[in-house]
């Protein structure tokens, strides 16, 4: 009976391995499974006088092969590559917009001065003034167009970040679910992990690393996850779901708000900067929206206001074939402030700005709030604040080449603030003001300030000599210099990004290798297994057979 028991556990002990090596075969292309294998001892000895003889073998558990530390790194690496790859998917879309030199605003530019050139040699000639233009209104509209498209651009970023958080929070219930089954499994099983549910919960949070960057804490089994910023979503038995929200500073913008509190039911929300998201496709959205296409609309509609202006100036010095004095060429408007009341106590004071010196325009937006008696404005993201009186801030100011004005500044109260985006959306306000060839101020004046005539084109070639000077950033760039920074600009952004992405495709890679080497199934040495656990199953087998004919020769020998 002895030889049976062994061969009964011996049998059993192979049927137990064969079971998880076939579940292993089985799940060798899922996702995140990790390899399973049955855990044995000795189930101990019997002592019979003369020593003592073992009494077969047992299964203890099955346990997974499993590092939490390879593990935590390739969720992070995979996390950082998701969000290169996002931020590299839409710089490529402003890289082929602003690349081509063939089409577009250089071209446009270019044309147009080479129109004006032909007026300044021929400024009578109707055909010259047309075709002027005809160019300018080209020019207009490859400027709307480009800011058309990024504006779209934005707007698709918005729906992105709101599918993307509502991704992250059917992710986050998800995971809140398997820790209550994975609970309830080990209340059932102290003694054993239920391997199977552990790796389906690891895989989410791999997955939900893929849309945003969120640290896991586990307590107690349980896994409580974070944001990078320290802000729970899941904690316990309690979720806190992000929301997608309309910016309280910048209408334009939808951010990411996570639950503060809730009261009555009620969550309080709370928006997030958009540098508190660094991994993830939400953070390559935002990383991307904050670094790259803010900047790019920023300096294009710069370009717009400097050519403007700088026409402008130079059209009224002009007389056109009637001999009446230039007036404006094309016409902008920078961007009007936005309030926002926290207070809610009465509106913010109007706050108006115009434009002072093209020359002196950086591209930048500004951050303007009242607090404790004081105005600060401060050039966003992280340049210098500059501090005001109310008094001063009545009387008007001027920052970077734009005049800021506020109209009963004293009735300001804490948390009044103004966000001030003077070139964002400048490059689609641009329009040609001149519709009549007539009207071109081509023609300079004598010494005594009167008109030369209409076969005098003096303007016309100081209008002509605007494309090489340099007229913007301090009088370092010309319009084409100007255009040119912003397309490097943006080439070298994608350039650092593809740059970048390569090495975390590297990297992951390395540590998706060195977690596959402790965790993956190895389908050769499943098949190997097979043969070994089966050739123990029969034998096992046998052993039972050779009792049963022990005991039968006994039997026999009775009789």
């Amino acid at each position: 009976m002895n030889l049976s028991r062994l061969g009964l556990s011996a049998l059993q002990n192979a049927q137990q391995n064969l079971q998880i090596t076939g579940h292993n075969i089985s799940n060798s292309k899922v996702e995140g499974y990790n390899r399973q294998t049955v855990l044995s001892q000795t189930a101990g000895a019997q002592n019979i006088g003369a020593g003592y003889v073992g009494r077969g073998v047992q299964a203890v558990t099955v346990q997974r092969a499993y590092d939490s530390f390879v593990w935590n790194q390739l969720v992070q690496s995979q996390s950082a590559g998701a969000s290169l790859i996002t931020y590299g998917n839409e710089i490529a879309q402003v890289n082929n917009l602003f690349g081509d030199r063939t089409v577009g605003i250089s071209p446009a530019i270019q044309n147009f001065f080479d129109a004006m050139n032909a007026v300044a040699s021929s400024p009578s000639d109707p055909d010259a003034r047309q075709e002027l233009l005809g160019r300018a209104q080209s020019l207009v509209t490859q400027f709307n167009d480009a800011q058309s498209s990024l504006k779209a651009q934005r707007e698709n970023i918005n729906t992105q970040v709101r599918t993307t958080v509502a991704q992250v929070n059917s992710y986050v219930e998800r995971i809140h679910d398997m820790n209550q089954q994975i609970t309830a499994a080990k209340a059932a099983t102290p003694d054993h992990s239920p391997n199977d549910l552990l790796d389906q919960r690891e895989q989410l949070v791999m997955e939900l690393n893929q849309l945003v960057d969120v640290k896991v804490i586990e307590q107690d089994g349980v896994f409580n996850l974070t944001l990078s910023n320290g802000q729970v979503l899941l904690g316990g038995s309690q979720v806190f779901p992000l929301q997608a929200q309309t910016s309280n500073s910048d209408p334009s913008k939808v951010v990411v708000a996570y639950t503060a509190a809730f009261e009555d039911g009620v969550g309080k929300t709370v928006q997030l900067q958009d540098s508190n998201f660094k991994g993830g496709q939400l953070g390559g959205l935002l990383r991307y929206r904050s670094e790259s296409l803010d900047a790019t609309q920023n300096y294009l509609g710069r370009l717009a206001v400097g050519i403007s202006s700088a026409i402008n100036a130079v059209h009224a010095e002009g007389f056109d074939l009637s001999g009446e004095a230039g007036g404006e060429f094309f016409r902008v408007e920078l961007g009007k402030p936005i309030p926002s009341n926290k207070s809610g106590v009465s509106p913010a004071p109007d706050l108006n700005i115009s434009l002072a010196d093209a020359n002196k325009l950086t591209g930048s937006d500004y951050q303007i709030e009242f607090r404790n008696g004081e105005y600060s404005v401060k050039t966003l993201p992280n340049g210098p604040v500059k501090v005001l009186t109310p008094a001063e801030a009545e009387n008007g100011f001027e920052i970077d080449g734009v005049t800021f004005k506020f109209d009963g500044a004293a009735s300001a109260v804490d948390g009044d603030s103004w966000l001030v985006q003077p070139t964002r959306d400048a490059a689609a306000r641009l329009e040609l003001v001149l519709d009549d060839p007539a009207k071109v101020a081509a023609a300079g004046k004598d010494k005594d300030g009167n008109p030369l005539g209409s076969a005098n084109g003096d303007i016309a070639l100081k209008l002509a000599e605007l494309q090489e000077t340099r007229t913007l950033g301090n009088g370092s760039l010309s319009f084409n210099e100007a255009y040119g920074q912003l397309v490097n600009k943006v080439a070298v952004q994608a350039q650092q990004n593809a740059t970048a992405a390569k090495a975390q495709a590297n990297l992951i890679q390395q540590n998706y290798a060195s977690q596959q080497r402790i965790s993956g199934v190895n389908e050769d040495e499943e098949v190997l297994n097979l043969d070994k656990f089966l050739q123990q199953y029969r034998a096992a087998s046998r052993m039972i057979e050779v009792s049963s004919n022990m005991f039968d020769t006994l039997l026999g020998l009775r009789n």
